[in-house]
């Protein structure tokens, strides 16, 4: 009966490893989205700067969708943002 339990606390003690790993690595997802996510507004607000002092009147702004975009995609979203932005305009 001993074995029994020696082997159900290992086996209670390996899935628990296993759940502490997952949420490490599901914790490490999250901060890195959100750290794309307030990168690429900065770098949207930077850019809409820079191109609305070169008379540029057409921007995308910095709302959730483009937030989002960035924060899932990162530097090819930003790029995908200003790309259909100039697709627009053509």
């Amino acid at each position: 009966m001993e074995k029994y339990y020696g082997a159900a606390m290992i086996a209670v003690i390996c899935v628990l490893i296993l759940f502490i790993g997952a949420m490490k690595q599901k914790a490490e997802a999250l901060t890195t989205f959100v750290l794309r996510a307030f990168a690429g507004a900065v770098g949207i607000y930077a850019v809409n700067e820079i191109l609305r002092g070169q008379g540029f009147s057409v921007l995308p702004g910095v709302n959730p969708v483009t937030v989002l975009t960035v924060g899932s995609l990162g530097i090819s979203g930003f790029a995908l943002i200003y790309a259909i932005l100039i697709y627009h305009l053509l």
